[in-house]
């Protein structure tokens, strides 16, 4: 009896949602490592959306943070994401996690509680809907304070990069013809993947630039485009897309150092670095100007006041607002591109078709020895066919 107790209860699935632990103080190191059925656990305040969807994509079945994934001071958007995906996320338990468990660990958790085996190794507050809209609500009101902040960080980013964002000075020169064409930049955001596939009949009708960023070069790579243009950090990039791509552009630090640039040197792939303090998105968005775009459409790039805010995305750093200024009315967004455009149907086309069907009735009838009188209706009717074809296409 006690025996077969101790074999009943072992066998029972224990309660929460249990996974292979993936630690890592460094967020986008510990993103290149997750995969599916992780449980993520790192330490970053007011967790942003775009980390928050890499998690997602990457398939993790929990979160567990160090530290607040909202703190207050403006309505980032990371946790939404998480939770509206049903992934738990196991808020503010502290830094002590990211020393007390090991990489690999089998963790579980469970309402708050965090366990390796049956230890408790970590406490804290397992964030739902109703939790996180609260919080957002009590979040706007710190929304001025991140304004004031970033309108001294856009003055001082202004005196620092002036002569990039004003002048083009340091944007580096690319093989691939820009000037005078329309570019497509397409990055991880939201939904890019549908974004992209959304704008299929416009890639194919005015042939534009493409440009992937991160991980948009995996995103184009995939839908069965090849890039012309890779902007980011190579670690995070597939093989496949940097081979396929035209040219590659690694983002540099000021100090000259470009992180990726060994791999990218390794597979035997040119590449050339272009020096800022911009995020990658950005860099992409100067580079099409200072080369001449037409027109700029975007995927996956997010602009709006909350995203704009957000940590991950452009956060404190104002180039991102900047950048936009200078391309003002050339950036267009992907969405607005797929709504307004229509494959347009060539009126040539139609009249070489309906060119070959008169050639064909007339040389059935003739033959057939009907006369000259149905060829002379057969001739008026489409006539009157392709004058109606015409008032179709304006």
């Amino acid at each position: 009896m006690k025996l077969s107790g101790l074999l009943s209860r072992s066998n029972r699935e224990l309660p929460g949602t249990s996974g292979l632990a993936r630690v890592d103080r460094r967020t986008g190191d510990l993103l290149r490592r997750i995969g599916p059925g992780d449980i993520a656990v790192l330490d970053q305040v007011d967790l942003d959306r775009r980390t928050a969807e890499a998690l997602v994509a990457a398939e993790v079945v929990g979160v567990v943070n160090a530290s607040p994934s909202i703190s207050g001071r403006f309505p980032n958007l990371g946790p939404e994401v998480l939770v509206a995906a049903g992934i738990p996320l196991v808020d503010d338990v502290g830094t002590a996690v990211l020393r007390v468990v090991k990489e690999g660990t089998k963790l579980r958790v469970h309402e708050g509680v965090v366990y390796a085996g049956d230890r408790e190794v970590a406490r804290g507050v397992e964030q739902t809907a109703e939790r996180i809209a609260d919080a957002l609500i009590e979040a706007k009101a710190g929304m001025a304070a991140q304004l004031e902040a970033f309108s001294a960080n856009t003055i001082e980013f202004l005196r620092r990069e002036r002569t990039l964002i004003l002048d083009g000075v340091g944007v580096p020169d690319v093989v691939v013809p820009i000037k005078d064409r329309q570019v497509l930049v397409v990055a991880g955001g939201t939904r890019h993947v549908d974004g992209l596939r959304r704008l299929r009949k416009y890639i194919r009708e005015y042939r534009p630039v493409l440009i992937g960023v991160d991980i948009g070069a995996d995103t184009l790579f995939a839908c069965g485009f090849k890039p012309d243009v890779i902007v980011g950090d190579p670690d995070g990039i597939g093989t496949e897309a940097l081979r396929a791509g035209s040219e590659v552009v690694v983002p540099a630090q000021t100090d000259g150092h470009a992180p990726g640039l060994e791999r990218i040197q390794d597979l035997g792939i040119g590449a050339v670095t272009f020096p800022a303090t911009g995020n990658a998105e950005d860099l992409a968005l100067l580079l099409a100007e200072a080369h001449g775009a037409t027109l700029v459409v975007t995927v996956g790039v997010q602009a709006g006041l909350r995203e704009f805010l957000d940590r991950g995305h452009c956060g404190s750093n104002p180039s991102t607002f900047l950048t936009r200024l200078k391309l003002g009315a050339r950036l267009v967004d992907g969405e607005a591109v797929a709504v307004l455009h229509r494959s347009r149907v060539s009126f040539g086309v139609i009249a070489l078709l309906v060119l070959a069907a008169v050639v064909v009735m007339v040389a059935a009838l003739w033959v057939s020895g009907v006369g000259q009188v149905y060829v002379d209706i057969a001739v008026d009717g489409v006539r009157a066919l392709v004058d109606q074809v015409k008032g179709w296409f304006g």
